[in-house]
């Protein structure tokens, strides 16, 4: 199975519906044209469809682009819509868990606490 791993950089999730038929060149172009990022960074761009059952991930493997897909038979993919962003940073955790269908918004960990002694 392939799925982002911890190690694989920054991972940007594009929130405006796409058009599953394009293909690595299409999607690249989204990610220099309606991101404004460099498709030949270390990142994964990750898409989804207006009825959100399909997933596209482009990125960069230094001598050529590679293209990863994931299509649900008859769940919906939780896509994060009420985001203000058009592009939102991910890490693996998050982007795995929105391929498992978890919603992101829901999830939060817990806070962090700041700790001034021990004792």
């Amino acid at each position: 199975m392939l799925r982002p791993q911890p190690e694989c950089g920054t991972i940007y999730l594009y929130r405006k519906p796409v058009d599953m038929r394009k293909a690595i060149n299409g999607l690249v172009a989204i990610v220099d044209s309606q991101m404004s990022l460099d498709p030949f960074s270390s990142g994964l761009f990750v898409f989804c469809n207006n009825n959100r059952s399909i997933v596209k991930c482009v990125y960069w493997e230094g001598n050529g682009f590679a293209l990863w897909m994931k299509r649900l038979e008859k769940a919906r993919f939780q896509w994060p819509t009420s985001l203000p962003m058009d592009v939102i940073d991910l890490n693996a955790q998050q982007v795995n868990w929105l391929f498992d269908g978890y919603d992101l918004t829901l999830l939060q960990g817990h806070a962090t606490l700041p700790h001034h002694t021990v004792l």
